[in-house]
């Protein structure tokens, strides 16, 4: 039959692919821009850092609970299938697939940018625009190639993006020993509110966006059922450490005015021992940092509708592998999906539509962070502690969704409910 599904690809990634993948899509181009962002808010920001660290591993606890349990392709999706059904199961993972690629526009733009500091040929207009594609389409083939090369870009882009977050945090390290608290700068005081901690909490969950990845191509994992849960506890933990020490560095050693003025505040913290010359270095990291969440997130976008195809919620078409074991036609049409969202934003008249849709994408993503901390309370009803982090976990990214605000919440109900007509008719077909 032309819509039978091949047998399941061999297990190809290890222990440090697999947390390259989780490290590098959470690290991706956030670190490098949010302390410019945060600035101005002082005190709360490091609360509000410390907040999302914290509700961000009590997601990964959670995921890694149900990662042991049910060890199979497809995350959130899988589990709130698992736990509420096919209706369910198919609602969080178009949600989630619409976070994925229309944010894959998003850090493809950001590699862009990055790259127009050292290049400023490819700042604007057709060139950046080519330059988005050329890398967006160059890491579909990647990724349609195989998982085994993918894993291994994402693990050298991984090591390298954490070199200058490294420089930091030791040249932060070397200044304390140096000058001890005398390096500590005398910021003008930010009053603690609720209000302010709540704006930065809403800020940095941007950077752990991507705690779930290992648990998408948990079927392409070998021992899935052990290695999915430790990388990605270990990943998050890794990550949350990075972001506070990065973070607490810049926060307490630059003027604040500073900070909040600069297009690359690691770079002019990284300037006060190497010059000038550290802008166009940090850049090049940035982009590469951007690069590695882009590969991680579009082997995501191709093996969600996969996931949802073997689970007979989506079009038995997007479930057949190639030759080479990749779900090849769920990356051309999740690549044509985020070439639209591109051609959205560089047409110059609609680059405020795009950043309205990033947005709404992740209002529409909240669904399947949330229905997994549910899908926890069902399926893990006898761990105790598992129960107490999903009703954690389901709190605190309630509160994301109210962060977000009505109106890209309303959009994320709207891109949902475009899910419902293709359900519909799946299931009628079949």
């Amino acid at each position: 039959m032309a819509d039978a599904i091949p047998p399941m690809p061999r297990r190809a990634l290890g222990f440090w692919p697999t947390l390259a993948l989780v490290v590098g899509n959470m690290i991706g181009s956030g670190i490098y821009l949010l302390p410019a962002t945060l600035a101005p808010l002082g005190s709360n920001a490091l609360i509000g850092w410390g907040a999302t660290i914290a509700g961000a591993m009590t997601l990964a606890f959670v995921f890694a609970r149900l990662a042991a349990k049910l060890p199979c392709a497809g995350g959130p999706y899988a589990f709130a299938d698992a736990a509420f059904g096919p209706v369910v199961g198919f609602a969080v993972a178009w949600s989630y697939w619409i976070l994925i690629w229309a944010g894959n526009g998003a850090l493809a733009i950001a590699v862009v940018s990055a790259l127009s500091v050292p290049f400023p040929a490819i700042a604007s207009g057709a060139p950046a625009f080519a330059t988005a594609l050329l890398l967006i389409w160059a890491l579909v083939a990647v990724n349609m190639r195989g998982v085994v090369l993918a894993g291994r870009i994402q693990l050298v882009t991984t090591l390298v993006k954490l070199v200058p977050l490294v420089m930091v945090i030791l040249l932060a390290l070397w200044l304390l020993i140096a000058d001890g608290t005398g390096t500590i700068v005398a910021n003008p005081p930010v009053p603690l509110s609720a209000g302010a901690i709540s704006a930065a909490v809403a800020l940095t969950f941007w950077g752990f966006l991507g705690v779930e990845s290992a648990t998408v191509p948990a079927d392409r994992v070998n021992d899935a059922a052990r290695i999915v849960p430790r990388v990605t506890l270990i990943g998050t933990a890794l990550t949350g450490l990075v972001y506070l020490l990065v973070a607490g560095a810049i926060g307490l050693m630059m003027p604040a005015a500073l900070t909040a003025a600069s297009p690359a505040p690691l770079a002019a913290f990284l300037g006060r021992a190497w010059g000038n010359g550290a802008l166009e270095i940090a850049a090049i990291f940035a982009a590469i940092s951007a690069l590695g969440a882009l590969n991680g997130f579009i082997l995501l976008q191709g093996e969600v509708p996969r996931a949802m195809a073997r689970g007979g919620v989506f079009p038995a078409w997007f479930g057949q592998d190639s030759s080479r074991g990749t779900p090849t036609r769920a990356h051309w049409v999740s690549g044509a999906l985020v070439t639209i969202v591109m051609a959205l934003n560089y047409t110059g008249s609609t680059g405020t539509l795009f950043a309205d849709i990033a947005t709404i994408s992740l209002a529409a993503g909240m669904l399947a962070y949330f229905v997994s901390a549910l899908a926890a309370l069902k399926l893990l009803a006898g761990d105790r502690t598992a129960v107490l982090a999903a009703i954690v976990s389901a709190l605190f990214v309630l509160w994301m969704i109210y962060g977000l605000g009505l109106r890209a919440n309303l959009w994320g109900l709207g891109l949902l409910a475009l899910g419902l007509p293709v359900y519909l008719w799946v299931r009628r077909s079949r």
